[in-house]
């Protein structure tokens, strides 16, 4: 059985997946497996990976015949997984040689349920050094303390899985587990609904100063890039976050959290606005007035309160200009 599963999903990624299947090679070893899901590629991504996995050691690829997004890809990649740990990796980024070793090193030595990593952003030729906003490191801690406050940024707003490794059980229903997967429904900010669910449901977690992935940003294929409706899903995203920290035993520790950040997610998309496709434009403000309106009154009133002016104005001209119209 292998110590470690390496999922790694691919859509239309021949720029730039040779360099990710290389790095895989680097950090291959005898207990390392990696499963490549090739998610309906219509480039020479296929091919690529056709070689690739005759070459590379304890490589499988498995294939979706549709397109199914990359929520529904890395839950291929977990269903086949047959390691004690879980580590996942974006098809157009890559690993420093060794990285994976540190990586089992890290969470072994520590004996917690998964442990977060810093990363490198590569933009062109550009390299950039993003550190997760942990308050302690190398230190064992219970992942709800990594939560809040809400006016800070913390460990639920570094939303990077493949930043991180992650013991098998937390996948799992057997024996209890919390069986975590990637909502399907959402195109994009599904690492944001995992994030959350992970230091909800998690027992123990861990930060460490590893430096060996390696996030290209920028990619025009990426849905980061997109602006069309599917960068709205950051709305369902959030609502899902949000119904279940209303369902938590401790929401009202967490309400504040959520609801500050789903306030600054939308005044973000809002002032942006005009960069999307007109039909988009007009969904993000209808889909946000209704997102705002769904929130805790109490909570909504003191976290506007709190905010800088200007995405108060903007959120406060959401609220009004839908009371205007339920009037």
């Amino acid at each position: 059985m292998p110590k470690l599963s390496v999922i790694v999903p691919f859509h239309n990624v021949q720029d730039y997946a040779q360099d990710t299947l290389r790095s895989l090679a680097n950090n291959a070893r005898p207990g390392t497996e990696f499963i490549l899901v090739d998610d309906c590629s219509t480039d020479a991504t296929s091919e690529i990976l056709d070689h690739a996995v005759r070459e590379l050691p304890r490589a499988r690829l498995l294939r979706h015949e549709e397109n199914r997004g990359i929520a529904q890809a890395r839950n291929t990649g977990i269903e086949a997984a047959e390691g004690d740990y879980v580590t996942f990796l974006d098809g157009d980024d890559w690993y420093a040689p060794g990285h994976l070793d540190d990586l089992v090193r890290s969470i072994e030595e520590l004996g917690c349920d998964f442990v977060r990593t810093d990363h490198v952003q590569s933009t062109g030729r550009e390299r950039v050094v993003k550190r997760a906003p942990a308050r302690a490191r190398d230190e064992v801690l219970d992942p709800r303390d990594a939560i809040a406050p809400p006016e800070m940024e913390t460990m639920v707003d570094y939303p990077f899985v493949w930043a991180g490794i992650y013991r098998r059980g937390l996948f799992d229903t057997d024996g209890g587990g919390p069986g975590l997967r990637f909502a399907t429904h959402l195109r994009t900010a599904e690492d944001r609904v995992f994030t959350w669910q992970l230091h909800l449901r998690a027992k123990s977690f861990a930060t460490v100063g590893l430096l060996g992935v390696f996030y290209r940003r920028g990619v025009t294929t990426s849905l980061t890039q997109i602006r069309d409706v599917r960068q709205l899903d950051f709305i369902p995203a959030h609502d899902l976050i949000l119904a279940e920290v209303t369902a938590d035993r401790e929401a009202e520790r967490f309400l504040p959290k959520i609801v500050r950040t789903y306030c600054a997610m939308i005044a973000f998309h809002a002032a942006g606005a005009q960069r999307y496709e007109p039909s988009a434009a007009r969904r993000l403000k209808h889909e946000s007035a209704a997102a705002l309106r769904r929130m805790p009154r109490d909570v909504l009133e003191r976290t506007l309160t709190s905010m800088d002016h200007e995405r108060a104005r903007t959120l406060r001209r959401l609220l009004g200009g839908a009371a205007r119209k339920a009037a």
